[in-house]
């Protein structure tokens, strides 16, 4: 096998480099995709551009004779606590998906805009996820009911909205007290909804509560329970572990609590410290996890049970382990270097196979992790589900045997779970169906009633996500649909307490639901602390701080060791599969399907496959040596053109069209296919963001023989291309910085080692051994020569090295640096003496950015199109590559082609001083300040996009069309997805811009800035109190969005700030130094952790 040492790429058409990608990547602004998109939809005669030209002359015309009319709404009526301009922000806590994130809802003029997240969290310490920052949206979905419905053969009946009294009335009169009634529900953290079901079952007897979980690991409960009497999550602390072994969980992407384990994953990985935690993957495809692994060991999905039971037998004893060959020696040596840590490691595991996790629990017990980097005196509550108790329950609906179905907000068991046929059928067999949830989906049009619960930005309520640590959820709006003529949300625990005729609702109170939160503190969470007397200070506090700690009883000590599983009750490890298999996994952005209805996370780009608006099968990728590779039956795609090759998938007797992509680290003769995409449901109309997007993978889900859900399939088939793409939404190659293999007659770079000279003969095997391929533009090598200032080579966009060769990779990143300060001292312009005359006064801003900590999670992407109004495009303009994202994450590999590391770069305006940007542009709309920002004056672009062209960072964004729909003419804005209406007109989802920040128009090129509303706040604030502004004063969208601390802002000028230790790092780099652009944007160098015995 053949490695790729001192080489960095991107895809797999970077690493072939053929003289069509060398042309595409060479034309910066124009592409093929560009060619094919005027060739197909823009496409036109000379008669049809002379009557558009003729209607446009005739329209500009008409529209200057009326000045149009403009109503402006005094603001008489004013509340006491808004001021105009000024934020205001609500403590609350978003739960939605298996998702749990404390956060700050930043509104204005009473309207939520952002999400931020809450400090004083003992669980995600400030930290948020790209699901968090994106849930701002929700609450001005145009597809949310507005009230309660009668549904009829899964439509909603016309003029069949009623009235809340009208249906509480119809429902209670459907329901007798011995009706066999079940409330099915994801995982429920709120001890106030729990409370109220309990209130609903003392009135209905014979309810039974159902909860699951989409992805479940309800095996790792059951686990739990056997060992240690508690059916929960034991508490993991990242943070602790030396060597950290994750066998198939994604615990920095989707498993159980991503965000608190990201914050703890990154404290031990900083290098500062002299001391890096080590991290071991074992996966069949590359995970966000994976991906920041040190190393990883491929094994195909129905073997990571032998690989646990390998890693039982080596460390606890009792059995030799079935895995064998390459990946037996590699657990072997895994073992070993746990043994080695003793009570400092950390086994997870995110199989749902119950004897499987009873192994990990076992592992964990003779490492002595218990009481060190697992504790038991807090149990996680962040899932509950049991997937016996919902298969259990789709076999009772279609037996006839439940009266009354009533599914709580989120739920969708006709979609997210194996069983969801039987759900589709027989729902209507119940006498009566209920669904709350507050959006359209596949079970809510199934159901006999609809009862609309609040967005959570609209509600009260609570969460215990962890014993004793207790958040609050609270209203930053007024329910929307709460005007006249509309009957308006109930919040679904509210729905309960009437149906179930409570004594404890209070009926007259201004807000029932707040009142009886209230009542169910004050007997639970305020009688267990002793720090107020009265309840109202107590609860005060809580409110403001949104976050509460209260003791809890100690849990009983782990003592023993776990027994090995001997089959019957507990079942097997799961036994090598037949044939090729698929691994189905949760992506980071539409989750298990639950956010598919959400545009700014269909447009996240995956972290590993770098796709959007769809799922996608990764194929994997053989290295054949020299500079040649082969996919999975020869799937040539031509990614950077925008197509891509479509094969059938087959699984048992159901048989798919999907498109394939290739991907590096996915093990071979295996699949990846990622769950929750393909909705049929996520609008009244059925056109709505999300709908048919993708293909749903959740049938194909097989349940083992206790009942749990096995999140792949053996004895898949894939056939060879059966069509092509055309419009293939991937931004792999979008937007790249000269990065090239090949020159344009083929010929591929070498790197000699022992002379550190670049050849372009191919090495003989015996030369292999230290002459490697070297990812060098040979064109530029050559045409330029070493030593030319321009020269755009790969030698200053990511650094990365081995923590036990730090030494060495500090000294390469000063070599580097020095002999770029050397190019860039020959010019006209004397940069020093010129930043000392503007800078050396008043504020000179600076962003770090620490690859180390970077995990590829995209909260900071997310937060920074909330934050500045970046439009969102569709699936179609990604492809034509208008994608406007101000803050992009590019991913490159390096190391082993088959198995290769990857390193996560956020990359937006450097804010150049130097900037290449400015001094082309016509009219002077890009400019530098005396603070050093590189700034755009929208009002005087002209769209010439000189400045685009000139940037060598490609960062920044030309407005191809009316995005923001503020154009008269709708042919210039852009369906995002079929939807009725384009995206942004409306003027409910209008309601989440930023009133700060300028809204865009056609024509106009667009870039980061920084943040400059933040800086302006920031500055006011310092005004105002008669002060210094600080560092903490100013915090980037980006920055507070980041669950690992990666993004580092402020003012070099101050000597005592948060940067100005991060600055004079010696791993620090400038992206692209060589081309004296004289960046504000410095990146701290990747650093691995590897073990030798698992990089042969």
């Amino acid at each position: 096998m053949k490695k790729q040492v001192t080489n960095i790429w991107v895809g797999t058409d970077q690493l072939e480099g053929s003289a069509d990608y060398v042309k595409a990547t060479d034309n910066e602004i124009g592409s093929p995709v560009m060619d094919a998109a005027e060739d197909s939809r823009l496409e036109s005669s000379r008669r049809d551009f002379l009557k558009y030209l003729g209607f446009g002359m005739t329209a500009a015309t008409i529209a200057s004779c009326d000045i149009p009319v403009r109503k402006a709404i005094p603001y008489v009526s004013k509340p006491d606590t808004i001021v105009p301009g000024v934020a205001s922000y609500y403590a609350s806590t978003f739960v939605q998906g298996g998702d749990y994130v404390p956060v700050l809802v930043k509104t204005r003029e009473g309207r939520p805009i952002k999400i931020e997240g809450n400090s004083m969290s003992p669980i995600t310490k400030g930290g948020t996820s790209a699901r968090a920052q994106a849930s701002v949206l929700g609450v001005y979905d145009t597809s949310r009911f507005d009230g309660p419905y009668r549904i009829d053969g899964g439509k909603v009946k016309a003029g069949e909205k009623a009235g809340w009294d009208a249906i509480d009335a119809e429902i209670s009169g459907k329901m007798s007290s011995g009706a066999r009634v079940r409330i099915v529900s994801h995982t429920i953290m709120s001890p106030s909804l729990l409370a109220a079901i309990g209130e609903f079952k003392s009135r209905y007897s014979n309810t039974e509560l159902v909860q699951y979980d989409p992805v479940s690991s309800a095996a790792l409960l059951d686990a739990n329970e056997r060992t240690f009497g508690m059916r929960a999550v034991p508490s993991y602390h990242f943070d602790k572990a030396d060597v950290i072994v994750s066998i198939g969980a994604d615990f920095l992407g989707t498993w159980i609590s991503p965000v608190q384990f990201a914050r703890q994953y990154a404290m031990g990985r900083k290098v500062d410290n002299g001391k890096m935690s080590r991290h071991i993957q074992v996966e069949s495809s590359m995970s966000m996890t994976g991906s920041n692994a040190d190393n990883r060991i491929l094994v195909k999905p129905s073997e990571q049970g032998q690989a646990i039971a390998a890693l039982h037998a080596a460390i606890v004893g009792g059995g030799s382990g079935s895995l064998s060959g390459e990946a037996g020696a590699k657990i072997k040596a895994v073992a070993a270097e746990l043994k080695k840590a003793g009570s400092h490691g950390l086994v997870v595991s995110g199989s749902n196979n119950l004897a499987e996790q009873l192994l990990i629990n076992a592992i964990n017990q003779k490492l002595g992790a218990y009481g060190t980097t697992i504790t038991t005196d807090r149990w996680s509550m962040q899932r509950k589900g049991s997937d016996q108790a919902l298969g259990q329950l789709a076999a009772d609906l279609e037996k006839g045997s439940v009266d009354a179905l009533i599914v709580l907000d989120g739920a969708n068991p006709a979609f997210d779970n194996p069983w969801a046929a039987k759900f589709t059928e027989s729902i209507a067999k119940a006498k009566l169906s209920i669904s709350m949830s507050g959006v359209p989906n596949e079970t809510a049009l199934l159901c006999q009633y609809v009862t609309p619960t609040h967005h959570y930005l609209e509600s009260w309520g609570d969460v215990e996500a962890v014993q004793g640590e207790l958040s609050l959820i609270q209203p930053a709006i007024t329910p929307i649909f709460a005007s006249v003529g509309r009957a308006g949300t109930r919040e679904q625990g509210e729905s309960l307490l009437v149906w179930g005729k409570s004594s404890a609702y209070q009926a007259d109170a201004e807000q029932p639901y707040f009142e009886y939160v209230k009542s169910v503190w004050q007997a639970t969470a305020f009688a267990a602390q002793s720090d107020f007397v009265t309840f109202q200070a107590f609860f005060d506090n809580a409110l403001q701080a949104g976050v509460l700690t209260i003791p809890v009883t100690a849990a009983a000590a782990v003592e023993g060791e776990t027994p090995a599983p001997a089959g019957g009750s507990t079942g097997q490890v799961s036994k090598p599969g037949a044939g090729q298999e698929v691994n189905f996994y949760e992506t980071i952005n539409i989750g298990n399907g639950v956010y598919a209805g959400n545009p700014w996370l269909q447009e996240v780009p995956d972290p590993v496959l770098r796709t959007v608006w769809g799922n996608y099968l990764s194929i994997p990728v053989k290295w054949e040596g020299g500079n040649s590779y082969t996919a999975y039956n020869d799937l040539n795609n031509e990614e950077y053109k925008g197509k891509a090759d479509m094969v059938n998938l087959t699984i048992g007797e159901t048989t798919q069209a999907i498109t394939a992509v290739r991907q590096f680290g996915q093990k071979e003769e295996t699949f990846g296919l990622a769950l929750g995409y393909g909705r049929t449901v996520t609008g009244v109309s059925g056109r709505a963001i999300g709908h048919n997007v993708g293909i749903n993978v959740y049938p194909w889900l097989p349940v083992d023989s206790l009942g749990y859900v096995q999140y792949y399939a053996d004895g898949a088939t894939v056939s060879g291309k059966v069509d092509v793409e055309e419009e293939f939404a991937s931004v792999q190659y979008h937007h790249t910085m000269g990065l090239t293999t090949k020159n344009e007659e083929g010929k591929m770079a070498y790197y000699n080692n022992r002379t550190g000279e670049i050849t372009y003969e191919a090495p003989t095997e015996e030369q292999k051994a230290y002459i490697e391929p070297y990812n060098v533009d040979e064109k530029t090598v050559m045409e330029l020569g070493e030593g030319m200032q321009g020269g755009l080579t790969d030698r200053s966009i990511i650094y990365q090295g081995g923590f036990g060769e730090l030494g060495e990779l500090k000294e390469h990143i000063a070599h580097q640096r020095e002999h770029a300060k050397h190019l860039n001292d020959q010019t006209l312009y004397p940069y020093e003496e010129y930043a000392e005359n503007i800078y050396s006064q008043g504020h000179w801003w600076a962003m770090h950015v620490d690859l180390q900590a970077c995990i590829g999670c995209a909260a900071c992407e997310v937060a920074c199109v909330a934050e500045n109004n970046v439009p969102i495009v569709g699936k179609y303009e990604v492809w034509r590559h208008h994608e406007m994202k101000w803050l992009r994450i590019d991913r490159y590999y390096y190391g082993d082609v088959e198995n290769p590391k990857a390193v996560y770069q956020p990359m937006m305006c450097q804010h150049c001083d130097n900037a290449p940007c400015e001094n082309v542009c016509p009219v002077n709309a890009s400019q530098h300040s005396n603070e050093g920002l590189n700034q755009m004056i929208y009002n005087r672009c002209i769209g010439t996009r000189y400045c685009a062209n000139n940037c060598p960072y490609k960062v920044r964004r030309f407005n191809w069309l009316d995005f923001t729909t503020g154009d008269l003419f709708s042919s210039n804005e852009p369906e995002v997805q079929d939807e009725e209406l384009p995206f942004g007109a409306d003027n409910l989802t209008r309601m989440v811009l930023n009133p700060d920040v300028t809204v865009r128009s056609r024509g106009v090129i667009e870039k980061c800035s920084f943040c400059t509303q933040r800086l302006q706040a920031g500055k006011l604030t310092a005004k105002i109190e008669k002060r210094q502004l600080r560092d903490s004063d100013v915090r980037t969208a980006c920055q507070t969005a980041c669950p690992t601390g990666a993004i580092t802002f402020g003012d070099r000028n101050n000597k005592h700030g948060d940067i100005a230790g991060k600055l004079g790092n010696p791993l620090n780099y400038l992206a692209l130094e060589e081309v004296n652009t004289q960046s504000a944007v410095f990146y701290q160098a990747r650093v691995h952790n590897s073990l030798e015995e698992l990089e042969a």
